[in-house]
């Protein structure tokens, strides 16, 4: 009898470290927070300050900064992807071709504010009409 409660004890024990497993498991995957923006609501010109995007249909966009004298007809082109919440910037240099990646994470995207988070520095944008 004694044999049996001790079998029975095991299995209790191996049953409910199963059943913690698939909880931490289910935890893990329940617990994905990403978040999803909509590409389509980044297209257009924004403005941070004197710093200018303008993401284009393509993947492609330009940047300038009045506030260091350049305008857009001598803005710099960048490819750009947004997946998830992950905001990429190629910036291609001028002389050499040199591409130069950048990544960021969006935090708000809406028809008129665009907030992302990269580098240890928060960046806001407000879309220009």
């Amino acid at each position: 009898m004694a044999c049996k409660s001790l079998i029975n004890r095991k299995i209790i024990k191996y049953f409910n470290r199963f059943l913690l497993l698939l909880l931490i498991i289910f935890i893990n995957f329940s617990c994905d927070n990403k978040n999803t923006f909509d590409e389509n609501m980044l297209y257009g010109k924004w403005r941070s300050g004197t710093e200018y995007y303008r993401y284009d249909h393509g993947y492609r966009g330009v940047t300038w900064d009045e506030g260091d004298d350049f305008y857009e007809d001598e803005a710099q082109i960048f490819e750009w992807s947004l997946n998830g919440d992950e905001l990429t910037h190629i910036h291609i240099m001028e002389i050499g071709g040199g591409r130069i990646p950048r990544v960021y994470t969006v935090t708000e995207l809406s028809s008129t504010t665009l907030k992302y988070y990269g580098y240890n520095k928060n960046y806001v944008f407000r879309k220009e009409f």
